[in-house]
């Protein structure tokens, strides 16, 4: 009953109508390829449903209660103080456990979550995430991140930017990650890129805040965020960035000077001789001189 099928659900009925129909729960069972037993148990779901439904529905894994959840005594209690003053999870913990009630923060919250108690602080800034572009061409998507190894006095900083559909990548060492940083990054891969760039796509680091956004747009660049906890929405700059870090910076020492001096031979090597197969064997420039030829 455990299936993520989408189509068993429909299934299921299917087989009980055939098997109301008159044919035999084992012809059944051999046509569907299932276990004669497993048809009977469909049929008495069937007959717990309304007679026009279509589908017996996946039940659902969820487990119905765990070993060590709260006693009903304690989420009543929990509830009766929150009601009494409102006050946040935090200063209920703090009460239950001065009653002598031993019981985590995080319980609080998701007893407090599941009653529906749980409001939303206005001051809570709320992400908005236009729609992705579609990267037909050159510029209309390109992601940028950034990147840090080793620990603090000793670690070392890069940016890095690829373009979604040429592939056409740059990167930079940097003493120190900033969001004037991030801009002037930004404007350099610009002047050495050999198309406009439309769409400028990052996560939520604090080297990509809203000062970056407004400079970006008065150069008439967008500046889209990828969505919180999804990381493959950067995935290319991300891959991008594992390929930096496993053909040059690994092999060479963990210095400013040796990267500086490093990675710009290695774009040189990405963007002119490595072909990609997501290009069809083709080097980012070939692709892009073959987006010029059509133009």
């Amino acid at each position: 009953m455990y299936e993520t099928n989408k189509r068993l659900p429909r299934l299921r009925m299917e087989a009980v109508r055939l098997a109301q129909a008159g044919r035999g729960i084992r012809e059944v069972a051999r046509h569907f390829g299932y276990a004669p037993g497993t048809i009977s148990k469909w049929a008495r779901k069937a007959d717990t449903l309304p007679s026009n439904a279509r589908l017996i529905p996946t039940r659902s894994s969820r487990p119905r209660h765990h070993p060590k959840e709260l006693g009903e005594d304690i989420v009543i209690h929990i509830l009766e103080l929150r009601r009494e003053r409102n006050q946040c999870a935090e200063i209920l913990h703090h009460r239950l456990l001065k009653e002598g009630i031993s019981v985590s923060l995080s319980s609080v919250k998701r007893t407090l979550k599941r009653h529906g108690l749980v409001y939303p602080s206005k001051w809570k800034k709320w992400h908005e995430y236009p729609s992705r572009p579609l990267p037909e061409r050159p510029g209309i998507l390109v992601q940028i991140d950034s990147m840090q190894e080793g620990l603090a006095k000793e670690e070392l900083r890069a940016y890095a930017l690829i373009d979604v559909c040429s592939r056409w990548a740059h990167a930079e060492a940097a003493p120190r990650i900033s969001t004037h940083r991030s801009l002037a990054f930004v404007e350099k891969a610009r002047r050495l890129s050999p198309f406009p760039f439309r769409v400028v796509q990052s996560d939520h680091g604090q080297e990509f805040s809203k000062w970056l956004t407004k400079r970006l747009g008065e150069r008439g660049i967008s500046h889209r965020h990828s969505r919180v906890r999804r990381p493959t929405d950067n995935a290319h700059v991300e891959r991008f960035i594992l390929t930096l870090q496993r053909d040059c910076l690994k092999k060479v020492p963990s210095s400013l000077r040796s990267w500086r001096r490093e990675i710009p031979e290695f774009l040189r090597w990405y963007n002119t001789e490595r072909p990609h197969m997501a290009l069809g064997m083709r080097t980012p420039v070939e692709t892009l001189k073959c987006f010029q030829a059509i133009d």
